[in-house]
């Protein structure tokens, strides 16, 4: 690990868009060492002024569906319009031996090559939603970076993509053309959070069915309640591939930009996140001290393994070791 820096240093770095600089503040923020974290919350204040101004995407959607192509190809796209565009790709951790599948430059080879786009793999852990615990705060310095358009990639496991909203703008739910019974779960969850709609691989063979699934997703929206008062959930055809469709994707990203702005969404949805950041991250560090707590270290063992065997019940197991933790302190 490359030694911590002054925090003139990374701050410095990042207004100059060094993106070796911009990686290291990140690697800085998802330490879990406490003099770590103090100096990238110096960090992030110094730079706070310089956040809030790109167009924050959360893309999700089942496993296969196109995910890293269809970034690859979009931020191409973007990049060939001028945009800088920052990927922050969030990666399944195994739940067993905690390590990761980082291998993002790979699956976006043009995107990753370019000078114009910085691209970020972080293991998603045990965070709610696949969305790592520092996402938020990699956002924030890439837009002191200069990054204009960041992009959140989620596992798109259908469970709790509710955190993906919290942290971006507009929420894009890409979808298959095929996808059967099996996928309705997947689907319902992430529909009901999305933006924007688009089915990919809708070419060749599948352009057909891609038509006839455009048309019972809008069928379906018609019943269902509106995240957004006033924006009807748009269906995008498109196919990374073969890279059609992008162009109106991106249209209609840029739609949903306006009309929030337009109509005094974009202010209150971006307020109302930042409310939430705070209070998730009084959650966390509440649990992180919790765990820390000397007594409760020493009993935690035994009243997990009492609760195992059926010899106490959960909530006086939690009780009793809240009880601890408000004796000593």
């Amino acid at each position: 690990m490359a030694p911590r820096l002054k925090a003139e240093a990374y701050i410095e770095g990042i207004r100059q868009g060094d993106r070796v600089m911009l990686a290291r503040a990140i690697t800085l923020v998802e330490s879990i060492r406490p003099d770590d974290q103090k100096l990238a919350q110096s960090v992030l204040n110094a730079l706070l002024s310089q956040t809030g101004q790109s167009l924050r995407i959360g893309l999700s959607g089942p496993p296969g569906v196109g995910k890293s192509t269809t970034m690859d190809a979009l931020g191409m796209q973007l990049i060939t319009a001028g945009h800088q565009v920052a990927v922050l790709a969030i990666d399944p951790s195994s739940q067993v031996g905690g390590g990761s599948i980082l291998g993002d430059k790979t699956r976006m080879p043009r995107l990753g090559a370019s000078e114009h786009a910085f691209i970020r793999p972080s293991p998603a852990g045990k965070s709610l939603g696949g969305v790592a615990e520092k996402t938020r705060e990699a956002l924030l310095l890439c837009e002191a970076a200069g990054y204009d358009v960041v992009i959140v990639e989620t596992v798109g496991v259908g469970q709790s993509e509710i955190m993906v909203s919290q942290l971006v703008d507009t929420f894009v739910a890409l979808m298959l053309p095929n996808a059967g019974d099996e996928l309705q779960g997947i689907k319902k969850g992430i529909i009901e959070v999305a933006d924007i709609i688009a089915i990919n691989k809708a070419d060749g063979p599948m352009a057909a069915i891609a038509s006839r699934a455009k048309r019972e997703h809008e069928n379906a929206l018609h019943y269902s309640r509106q995240r957004l008062e006033g924006w009807s959930v748009p269906v995008v055809l498109m196919s990374a591939l073969e890279q059609v469709g992008l162009q109106d994707l991106w249209a209609t990203v840029q739609r949903h930009h306006q009309f929030m702005r337009d109509n005094g969404h974009f202010h209150r949805r971006r307020s109302e996140q930042r409310t939430q950041w705070m209070w998730n991250h009084i959650q966390n560090q509440l649990l992180v001290h919790f765990h820390q707590h000397p007594q409760v270290q020493d009993q935690l063992e035994a009243v997990e393994l009492l609760v195992r065997d059926g010899a106490l019940s959960p909530v006086t197991a939690a009780k009793r070791l809240l009880k601890l933790q408000s004796i000593q302190d």
